[in-house]
């Protein structure tokens, strides 16, 4: 496709019909979806999704961030959006683009210049717009204790009342396991039983010691605790988790649970009969990870079990992308399952089993995602329309990229050998 001139537009007009010609030589074939401009004119194939343009600032963004950042820019602002169901959007889009092989193109001399023309007859050239103000401004040295904690901020320190809008009454805010497909069982139910299998997994009893790490909102510390008469201690670096969990465990009147708010470097010594870390893994870093393992080993007695639970992603792609690193979950990096299994090995843990549950996550996330559309008002008046419309966006492509087999979700139980 290289080389190619731009064509004329085709009939139609309007601010579509500039935009059709030079969307499908920069993607190298057809135009896999509907346009709709701000002035009203469409171009394109009918009977699939449309992507409204309700501005030429969305187009200015692209100018500047060509791709996924300047897209997700223009959706939560608003200047971008998606007719229908967004995820379905998005799936078909990718589909086409896949099917269609539209790698993109490279445009010849004369193409570029029938593009400025275009771009200039729509007045879309102009200084870069300003960051959306929900775009993380994270500084420091990468997995610093003060970089560390701005990012899981930035995530987890918004009213915990948006947390307990989307979430299940346990507050757990990782994959669930469903063990049915009863229209009756529940995201509640299916959230139980996969705290259930975590705490049957460590061998939770009676005055057992369990260490929490990153212990999120509190689900499996206040299970454990509570239905198997665990002695736990959770820990977490978010702010609002640490008050909401131990403000929590007041209000419920449950015991043997221990909350700190602290970097999981500094917990120190222990000898625990076992430790679970929940999802919280994909904030550590690639390099601090051997570092995170041995510590984890350490921190158990000897037989004492360790359960990871870990978003699993090809390492070609380990990040989160470009729109999770920009709004969502900076620094993220992800890993495949077994290259965390040869980490854990090398760290003198010995690997008991691997449980897949990327299913689990798409019906996870679909749920959290259906209660979201249902109290659009309500989240919207907790993080403003652009924060609604970021968690919109996370969730539509979370739940497409796993079920896409994109991602992965998977749990590991190993032990410290005697």
């Amino acid at each position: 496709m290289a080389g190619q001139t731009l064509t004329t537009a085709r009939p139609g007009g309007g601010a579509a019909g500039l935009l059709r010609p030079v969307a499908e030589q920069l993607l190298g074939g057809e135009l896999p979806v509907r346009l709709r401009a701000w002035d009203g004119s469409e171009a394109g194939p009918e009977g699939g999704p449309t992507l409204v343009l309700r501005s030429r600032q969305a187009l200015r963004r692209l100018l500047w961030h060509p791709g996924e950042l300047g897209l997700a820019q223009a959706y939560v602002t608003g200047e971008l959006d998606v007719d229908g169901d967004l995820t379905e959007g998005l799936r078909s889009l990718w589909r086409a683009i896949r099917e269609r092989g539209l790698s993109g193109a490279r445009l010849s001399p004369a193409g570029w210049a029938a593009a400025a023309r275009a771009s200039v007859a729509l007045r879309i050239p102009g200084p870069r717009p300003p960051a959306p103000q929900s775009q993380a401004q994270i500084t420091g040295r990468l997995h610093s204790r003060s970089r560390d904690r701005a990012v899981i901020s930035h995530h987890y320190d918004v009213p915990a009342e948006f947390y307990q809008l989307i979430l299940d009454p346990a507050m757990a805010y990782s994959c669930a396991r469903w063990l049915s497909d009863d229209p009756a069982y529940t995201l509640a139910d299916a959230q139980r039983d996969k705290l259930d299998g975590i705490c049957r997994k460590l061998g939770l009893g009676p005055g057992s010691r369990l260490l929490d790490v990153g212990c999120g909102w509190g689900s499996l510390s206040v299970h454990a605790a509570r239905s198997f008469s665990a002695d736990v201690t959770g820990v977490t670096l978010a702010r609002e988790q640490a008050r909401f969990v131990q403000d929590r465990l007041t209000a419920e009147g449950v015991s043997g649970v221990t909350v700190r708010n602290q970097d999981y470097r500094d917990i120190g010594a222990g000898q625990y009969d076992a430790v679970a870390s929940i999802e919280m893994g994909e904030h550590v870093g690639d390099r601090e990870y051997p570092a995170f393992c041995a510590q984890l080993r350490d921190l158990l007695r000897s037989g004492g079990r360790l359960l990871i639970q870990q978003m699993s992603r090809g390492s070609v792609a380990p990040g989160g992308g470009r729109f999770i690193e920009a709004y969502i979950a900076p620094d993220m990096h992800m890993r495949p399952v077994g290259e965390t299994v040869g980490l854990l090995e090398a760290a003198g843990l010995e690997v008991l089993s691997v449980d897949a549950m990327r299913e689990d996550y798409t019906r996870t996330i679909r749920a959290w995602l259906a209660t979201l559309e249902a109290r659009s008002a309500e989240v919207s008046a907790l993080l403003g329309e652009e924060g609604a419309r970021v968690w919109r966006l996370y969730m539509a492509g979370s739940a497409l990229a796993f079920d896409e087999g994109r991602m992965g979700v998977h749990q590991i139980l190993a032990v410290r050998p005697s």
